[in-house]
C-alpha cells in the first residue's frame, strides 16, 4: 500500500491521528478465509467509512498490523490499518 500523500513541505496541518480500520479471518485446518491483500483492503475500506476524507485532505503515514492466533485446529488474522489524515493549505 502506498500513502496518498507526500509530505515533503510544511504545507498541511494534522487533522486526524492514529485512525484505524480492522478485518480478520478465520482458518479451520488451514482451509479458508481470505487472502492478505482482502484484509488489508478490507481494513482500509472500514477505516475510511468511518473517517471520510474531506477536501484537500490526504492518508499519510500508513502502516499495517497483523496479529496470528492459534487454536488447536483454527488459526485466526486480524489486520489493522493506521494512519493519520492531514489536511493541505491553500
Amino acid at each position: 500500500m502506498i500513502n496518498s500523500a507526500s509530505l515533503g513541505q510544511a504545507n498541511f496541518d494534522y487533522v486526524s491521528t492514529s485512525i484505524t480500520g480492522s478485518s480478520s479471518t478465520v482458518k479451520l485446518f488451514g482451509l479458508g478465509g481470505i487472502a492478505k491483500n482482502a484484509l488489508v483492503e478490507d481494513a482500509k475500506k472500514k477505516m475510511l467509512e468511518q473517517n471520510p476524507l474531506k477536501s484537500n485532505q490526504a492518508i499519510a503515514n500508513l502502516t499495517v498490523n497483523w496479529k496470528n492466533g492459534f487454536y488447536f485446529f483454527i488459526m485466526t488474522t486480524k489486520c489493522t490499518v493506521t494512519a493519520d489524515i492531514v489536511e493541505f493549505k491553500e
